[in-house]
């Protein structure tokens, strides 16, 4: 059904990725000398890509007395000094690009103009954090209980070891990105990235080891949660996960049964609404640009897309058009729009998906094809209408690029359709009228709304917080939250003549009406004293 220029498929490692400096990014991994070891291959060709030792429950314990060990001196170095690493990293991210883009491709498949969006991500994550964490992280002063008699301050201090869960579809930016902020805070990190894409997570720690930290400050463990996730949780002061609902679900109850916290970023089924002002040139492209950034493999990539009745015709055609002319391929430049899928099981999953659709009668309007003529894990950027509930990808997340269509009748339909999930991570609004669309956007029940754009705008506002509601999770990235959930808040209040006792002189039965008309008189007095 589609018609896509096809480019040239790409070799397992190019030129940037040299084997000294593959052997020392994977000498970075908490494991054995004699620890068994892990394959993976790359996703454009199958041939052999990363060897890895694999880490132990032990290994994970080991890791964790190391990151303690370190955490301590590295919470008593001065804010300014934590930033200034944090923006030679950013500089270095910078400098060595190719040799992240070539990992990032390398490992998950994903084009190269993907790839560079994490590494611009990363490098604006660390220069935030680096930039407006001193005044964050400072002590506050906060309103007495007594205004003039009550010192009050709000104090920060790091958790102590964050462990953090980070997925193979943004490897950068998910494992880099999480991890800035914990150490910002003056944290230890013990993390487990996924391994099929795990060489890039350990470029961005052996990056932030050029940059000044510590080794033993953010440790990287490599096997498989059912291994060696407990021991992960065991040693935690609070987990940072980005993964699936249905796991979220268990590390919730496991951190909830050892008292500590949790931030969680799972699953999205999300929602994009065309109203019938938009711009339909802009709307089409801004749906190809929603739905298929690294073959779909996205969290908040758009799923379903709602588009008034009047102009559903008008929308599709230039929709369907602009897919169509999408080149899909493997090629280390920016020639190609649409990469490999990352991983067998994703690709069973999309053809499962669009499968069933169409066999249960949903229409395809471009793409529903796998390509192996391109290599093992293609799959076209796929169109779909008449999807109905009993179709599997009706309600359930694909995590792949195959986005259905639907229509409606007027805005609360479409605020009706597109919240009918149990998910709530990201939705997009498309219009004319701003202000509509912001009011339109107010109404959705997603953890952030876009308004003529796919998801790069709420995303890249960085000093806003992002996450998720529903079933998409708990807790948020970016902005001030994402970097005070990674410390405890303490408040000390230093009390200076009377309180809220009498005198010893003073019976409570004169006390008592005497507080209360000042409790009477404070309600006038405005902010009160700090």
């Amino acid at each position: 059904m589609s018609v896509q220029t096809v480019a040239t498929p790409g070799t397992a490692l190019p030129g940037a990725l040299t084997p000294a400096l593959l052997r020392r990014l994977t000498s970075r991994v908490t494991a054995a000398a004699d620890a068994a070891r892990v394959a993976t291959t790359a996703p454009y060709t199958g041939a052999p890509l990363g060897d890895f030792g694999v880490s132990t429950p032990a290994d994970v314990a080991a890791a964790y007395v190391k990151a303690r060990r370190a955490q301590q001196e590295w919470a008593s170095t001065p804010i300014h000094e934590r930033a200034a690493v944090l923006l030679r990293f950013h500089d270095l991210v910078l400098a060595r690009q190719d040799q992240g883009l070539d990992l990032m491709q390398a490992e998950n498949g994903k084009t190269r103009r993907d790839a560079f969006l994490e590494i611009t991500d990363t490098a604006i994550t660390a220069r935030y954090y680096a930039r407006t964490s001193s005044k964050v992280l400072a002590p506050q002063r906060r309103r007495g209980a007594i205004p003039l008699l009550t010192h009050t301050t709000e104090l920060h201090h790091p958790k102590g070891v964050i462990a953090i869960v980070s997925p193979w579809n943004y490897p950068l930016s998910m494992a880099a990105g999480d991890a800035i902020a914990a150490l910002m805070a003056g944290n230890a990190v013990v993390q487990k990235p996924d391994t099929q894409t795990a060489l890039t997570a350990l470029w961005a720690l052996d990056l932030m080891i050029e940059a000044g930290l510590p080794a033993d400050v953010w440790q990287m463990v490599i096997g498989r949660g059912s291994s060696i996730g407990d021991a992960l949780m065991a040693g935690a002061d609070y987990m940072m996960f980005t993964g699936s609902t249905a796991t979220g679900r268990q590390i919730a109850r496991d951190a909830g049964e050892r008292l500590i916290g949790a931030s969680l970023e799972l699953g999205g089924k999300n929602p994009m609404l065309v109203l019938d002002d938009a711009d339909l040139d802009k709307a089409a492209a801004g749906a190809v640009a929603a739905a298929f950034p690294s073959s779909g493999q996205l969290c908040v990539s758009i799923e379903r897309i709602y588009v008034a009745e009047s102009v559903r015709d008008r929308f599709i055609a230039k929709f369907v058009a602009k897919t169509k002319a999408l080149k899909i391929g493997a090629d280390f430049d920016y020639t190609v729009d649409i990469g490999s899928l990352t991983s067998t099981s994703q690709l069973t999953t999309v053809r499962t998906h669009v499968d069933d659709a169409v066999a249960k009668g949903a229409t395809v309007l471009a793409g529903g094809t796998a390509r192996p003529d391109l290599g093992p894990l293609f799959y076209e950027p796929t169109i779909l209408t008449d999807v109905t509930p009993d179709m599997t990808l009706f309600e359930h997340e694909t995590f792949g690029p195959v986005v259905a269509v639907y229509t409606f009748t007027d805005i609360d339909d479409a605020v009706a359709q597109a919240n009918a999930s149990v998910y709530g991570l990201n939705s997009s609004v498309w219009t004319r009228n701003g202000a509509l669309g912001r009011a339109v956007a107010a109404r959705l029940h997603t953890g952030t709304v876009n308004v003529n754009e796919a998801f790069a705008a709420a995303w890249g506002s960085i000093d806003a917080p992002m996450g998720g509601m529903g079933d998409s999770g708990l807790g948020r990235r970016h902005g001030r939250d994402g970097i005070l959930k990674y410390t405890e808040a303490q408040t000390i209040a230093h009390q200076r003549g009377l309180s809220f006792t009498p005198p010893a002189a003073v019976p409570w039965r004169l006390w008592a009406p005497t507080l209360t008309a000042a409790l009477r008189a404070w309600k006038f007095a405005g902010k009160g004293s700090k």
